[in-house]
């Protein structure tokens, strides 16, 4: 190849590189004035703090040092009153955010994960709506439980090893909350904002939703079986499956059977023949080995979710799945995973393309440490809900600007750090970049008025209406039996 020929190639790539970065600039800029639109009240302190928090040095300690940055031209006064005050069309964030380019797991299939992180307020007995979030400690056994909000995200997730998971939605759990019902209201939203926005048509793959143990995956493949969607979750290993029942002997009297056999995931002598088994070599894991089993469901009854189910209760058959992998990191000895998804009659690699989605659920691990840790999620100490949930949607806003921000940050590295390769930043480092992308972007918010502030309570005054006192906990109780809900209810 001559020196003109190499001289014309690098030319042409340097036009594509720009016009990726002015492309990735314009989605940028766009989503800042959407943001911007979404807010009706207090709209330039609320669009300031945002890009405060991108724009702090180090980790974000406190909402008052975050006044003190050049991009928040106001004063403390009015970021508080902003998110005590302010208003967000959350609605409308949430289209926004869907609207933009969503991340593929393998395959190029739409990957959505779904957890729920805690906000502990331990200390705050004047903040209502609080429950209790699970906490795990130092060891397997020293779990607890700590007052807070806990709060339900779906995220969509890349393929390969990451930190970074495309936020669409937050809900906080209340103390009224189903929170299988909220789930599944908030998962059927996620997916009707994505068919909206057009990342999904008609004859695509199915979306894969993954959960963890926590949530009731039978339930939610039922509730969400008109959805374009499949599910799995991770199941407990003491858990008893059923097989389908048996064909119906010529001349057999009684009443058909609904149940097949019981398959005890703890006892190997229940199992049966495997439908499926493969075996994978990873780079983290080392040799994976995925056994499926076909056509398996739980056997339901009338309490919890299904107590105000109408009719027989149905019978939920799809896929169970054993993963064992050869280590963990760590040197751990592993214990095998046991997964259950909403399809039936799945083939070899579908089975693998199902335990691996799971696996980057993880990745929504490091998304909750950023956005706690670095961003400030959990920070504040807000007293009002309504405030926490308006905060929660800035650093949600501020983490999707990252994430668009990705292929337009250089490595501003510290001297002790690893050089990372082109497109493989860490949210941590795009931000540490974002306050030399920021000149290049809009910034809509209008600069400040002069003003004085206010007087504030006269000196030697006592506070004379002190703050109500709010309990921890579930405020709608279940009855206790079945008989006793169908006399109140029928």
């Amino acid at each position: 190849m001559s020196s003109i020929e190499v001289s014309g190639t690098a030319a042409v790539l340097s036009v594509m590189h720009d016009a990726g970065r002015v492309e990735s600039l314009s989605v940028l800029s766009s989503f800042r004035d959407g943001f911007y639109a979404c807010l009706s009240r207090r709209a330039d302190a609320l669009f300031e703090l945002c890009d405060a928090v991108l724009c702090a040095d180090g980790p974000v300690t406190s909402l008052v040092d975050l006044t003190l940055t050049a991009e928040h031209r106001r004063g403390h006064g009015a970021m508080y009153d902003a998110l005590s005050h302010g208003r967000l069309a959350i609605g409308r964030l949430r289209r926004s955010v869907a609207s933009l380019p969503l991340p593929r797991a393998a395959g190029g299939r739409i990957a959505l994960a779904v957890d729920v992180s805690p906000w502990l307020r331990p200390d705050a007995p004047c903040s209502p709506d609080r429950l209790f979030c699970h906490v795990y400690g130092r060891s397997r056994s020293a779990s607890q439980f700590v007052p807070g909000w806990p709060y339900s995200f779906v995220a969509a997730l890349e393929a390969g090893r990451t930190s970074w998971t495309a936020i669409l939605d937050v809900v906080r759990l209340g103390p009224a909350d189903d929170a299988t019902a909220v789930t599944a209201a908030q998962l059927r939203g996620v997916v009707g904002r994505i068919i909206a926005a057009g990342h999904w048509h008609e004859g695509d793959p199915d979306i894969l939703i993954v959960m963890d143990a926590g949530y009731d995956v039978t339930r939610l493949a039922f509730v969400l079986a008109d959805l374009p969607v499949e599910l799995v979750g991770r199941l407990r290993s003491d858990r008893i499956m059923l097989r389908p029942a048996p064909p119906r002997v010529p001349g057999a009297n009684g009443r058909p059977r609904k149940h097949g056999g019981v398959f005890i995931l703890a006892e190997e002598d229940s199992w049966h023949a495997p439908d499926q088994a493969t075996c994978t070599e990873t780079t983290r894991y080392g040799h994976a080995r995925a056994l499926a089993w076909d056509r398996l469901h739980p056997r339901l009854a009338h309490r919890g979710p299904w107590l105000d189910h109408d009719g027989e209760l149905p019978i939920i058959e799809g896929t169970l799945i054993r993963l064992k992998v050869g280590h963990l990191p760590g040197d751990r000895d592993p214990e095998p995973v046991w997964l259950w998804s909403s399809v039936t009659g799945a083939s070899a690699g579908l089975v693998d393309v199902l335990w691996q989605a799971f696996l980057r659920r993880f990745d929504l691990e490091h998304t909750f440490r950023m956005i706690k840790q670095t961003l400030g999620w959990t920070t504040p100490k807000l007293r009002a809900p309504e405030a926490a949930d308006r905060w929660t949607w800035l650093v949600i806003a501020a983490h999707t600007q990252l994430r668009l921000a990705r292929p337009l940050a250089e490595d501003l590295r510290r001297p002790w750090e690893k050089p990372a390769e082109p497109g493989r930043l860490t949210p941590a480092r795009v931000r540490r970049g974002f306050r030399n992308l920021r000149a290049n972007t809009t910034c809509p918010a209008s600069a400040p008025k002069p003003g004085k502030p206010g007087p504030g309570r006269p000196p030697g005054s006592k506070n004379r209406r002190p703050s109500q006192r709010h309990d921890v906990g579930k405020t709608v109780k279940r009855d206790l039996t079945l008989e006793q809900h169908q006399s109140r209810t029928g």
